[in-house]
């Protein structure tokens, strides 16, 4: 495997949200989707976002993202207030999202079009690095259709993490794929967290999922969205989704979700 043009010494990066208030207003109605949330995160935290269907995960990593803005309250990254999307931000949904017209190769130069400085070669070079961090070296000139959804998870990761952003924001990355799948890209996203300790926002529905890759696992409420409980992960990396020590973290932060129905357990 090659070596990355851009392992370099980083300063701390840290996110802050500061009494965050976001609510969507119709002319009949308004909903609060986030009341009052606070939140740090460290540099190099793995921070796992969960609670039920419309408890403002999902807007809340939309608001850190850039691509929407909070009614009251701050959000800053590395000092800096989140006015909107921002090199230092990078963002993978759930729908993988990649270009089908262009290969593993091209749908991940795609995203370092955000680093202009690069010449050509530099981004080749990136590129294949994270496509070989992925698993996907053999594919590098593979068509989308030709790959697995599995697969094209893998290549919507690389281009996420091309561009090297000092936090990642991953909005149920894996909730469309497979039992197996799933398992597999856990223990790959494990290895590449602790290769590149990379900051990571993870909403997820699966409390084992969360138990699986976070060092901190947030718990919200709905009607409106507020952070209800933390939990800290102590578990050693890397972990099998399927031990039994796993399943006992997963069990207590269910039981502080009740009454409110969550996944437990990958289908």
């Amino acid at each position: 495997m090659s070596t990355s043009p851009e392992l370099i010494n980083q300063p701390p990066a840290k996110l802050v949200i500061d009494h965050v208030t976001k609510s969507f207003k119709s002319q009949r109605s308004s909903l609060t989707a986030l009341d009052d949330v606070s939140l740090d995160v460290s540099e190099g935290e793995f921070v796992c976002l969960v609670g039920p269907s419309g408890c403002g995960k999902s807007t809340l990593l939309n608001l850190i993202a850039g691509l929407d803005t909070p009614e009251s309250g701050t959000l800053a990254s590395d000092g800096r207030p989140i006015t909107g999307t921002g090199r230092e931000r990078g963002v993978m949904f759930q729908e993988h999202a990649l270009f089908p017209w262009l290969d593993v190769l091209g749908n991940v130069l795609f995203g370092l079009k955000l680093k202009p400085h690069l010449n050509k070669a530099e981004r080749i070079e990136i590129a294949k690095y994270y496509i070989e961090l992925v698993g996907l070296g053999r594919f590098i000139h593979a068509n989308v259709h030709e790959l697995s959804g599995g697969m094209k998870q893998r290549v919507a990761l690389a281009r996420a993490l091309a561009p090297n952003p000092r936090l990642l924001c991953m909005d149920e990355p894996f909730a469309a794929l497979d039992a197996m799948t799933r398992e597999q890209l856990y223990a790959d996203l494990q290895g590449i967290w602790s290769k590149r300790k990379k900051t990571i926002i993870f909403v997820t529905h699966n409390v084992r999922e969360a138990v699986c890759l976070g060092d901190r696992v947030v718990l919200f409420s709905p009607n409106p969205g507020r952070i209800r409980e933390q939990f800290l992960i102590d578990l050693p990396r890397p972990r099998d989704i399927n031990s039994v020590e796993l399943a006992e973290h997963a069990t207590r932060i269910t039981r502080a979700l009740k009454p409110h129905t969550v996944q437990t357990v990958a289908e």
